[in-house]
């Protein structure tokens, strides 16, 4: 089969896209470069209003006269593509707003690569209308939007994925579910808000390859190495702020015992180079699963704060803390958890063993695109 897949979050299409050629099949990944991060895509829709006089252009006239120059201009370089973009069996959006264009053209977008091609889908990857409503009603006990609540970000900040919620967007979710034969949940946090809805085709976790990431034994020679990679667009999402304050405390306390190295929005190949020292990685506070920071340490044998909470454990069979450490949105609770590992560096060694035959069992990438595989096929047509 020929598979397009479209759009690109860490490197979750470029993950599946190499399971499916192992498996034989065709595939070709389309779409930004994941801002900031640099993501290696094969057909990069470039974003030329970034810097300078151009981006000062583009928000006049969008403040002006409603007209986004970037919007028109990724649509542009889709349709000189077409030739490149046509004839697949299978075309994956990987959110319901992969080119972060205005709602009107990315629905245009879509349509076009809809059109071109075969059997659609979506996954989701990513904040999406689905699960922001979710977390807004606050079904779940805390989430990306805890913040938000709590008054720490204001409504227009666009990490909190708000603009979701809005009518414009809103008319593009319900316009997508009615052309895509189905919809994949990637984890827990996306599970769980779409479960119930009858376009949901099940979760297939993030895909990792593992084939091209070592697993390195934790070597504590000397001091226990923590690591805490900041995201600052996303600091107050992902709760960054709640591990600085644990840092401080737990710093105080076992300064002879510790080394922390802390690094910002860093590139995601120059972000993966810093995993190499560290025992312990501080991922994210907010969320019951793990993205793909956490599961690529996982996969390299560190020990990850990240999301691991009772549900996921439920899903998993798993116990707690026997391969991920669940960050609760609490300083002293990981200031705790951070203290039994310190303590007991015997339990990272374990943690660090299961952590990567837990990627290797249920986030393998050729499993999860064999399991994309079985599901596109077995889809009705929308």
């Amino acid at each position: 089969m020929k598979i397009l897949l479209v759009g690109e979050y860490n490197q979750s299409h470029k993950y599946l896209k190499e399971g499916l050629i192992k498996l034989g099949h065709e595939a070709l990944v389309v779409g930004l470069t994941d801002g900031f991060k640099k993501i290696d895509v094969d057909i990069e829709i470039k974003n030329r209003y970034t810097q300078g006089i151009s981006k000062k252009w583009r928000w006049l006239l969008l403040k002006v006269f409603k007209i986004d120059l970037y919007s028109l201009d990724v649509k542009k370089q889709i349709l000189n593509l077409q030739s490149h973009l046509s004839g697949y069996d299978i075309v994956q959006f990987i959110n319901e707003s992969s080119f972060i264009c205005r709602p009107k053209i990315e629905r245009e977008i879509f349509d076009l690569l809809v059109d071109w091609n075969g059997k659609a889908f979506l996954l989701s990857c990513g904040t999406d209308y689905t699960s922001v409503k979710y977390a807004f009603e606050k079904k779940f006990k805390y989430s990306i939007l805890t913040p938000y609540f709590e008054g720490r970000l204001p409504e227009h900040n666009y990490s909190l994925g708000l603009k979701y919620l809005k009518p414009e967007f809103k008319a593009l979710h319900e316009h997508i579910f009615k052309r895509i034969s189905g919809v994949i949940s990637s984890d827990l946090d996306y599970y769980m808000p779409l479960k119930d809805h009858d376009k949901h085709l099940g979760l297939i976790p993030h895909p990792i390859n593992t084939d091209v990431i070592t697993y390195q034994p934790l070597q504590i020679e000397d001091k226990i190495v923590i690591l805490h990679g900041i995201n600052r667009n996303n600091y107050y999402k992902k709760g960054n702020d709640v591990f600085e304050k644990a840092l401080a405390v737990i710093h105080k306390i076992y300064a002879d015992k510790i080394d922390i190295i802390t690094v910002e929005s860093l590139p995601y190949k120059a972000y993966i180079k810093t995993f190499e020292k560290a025992h312990i990685l501080l991922d994210q506070v907010f969320s019951y699963d793990q993205g793909y920071n956490a599961l690529e340490a996982m996969a390299k044998g560190k020990v990850v704060f990240t999301g691991a909470e009772q549900e996921w454990l439920d899903y998993y069979q798993l116990k707690e803390d026997t391969v991920a450490i669940n960050a609760l949105p609490d300083p002293n609770l990981i200031v705790k958890k951070l203290e039994w590992l310190i303590l007991h560096p015997e339990v990272l060694q374990n943690i660090s063993t299961n952590a990567r035959a837990f990627v290797e069992q249920e986030h393998h990438y050729v499993t999860c695109a064999e399991e994309s595989l079985k599901v596109w096929k077995n889809a009705k047509s929308s």
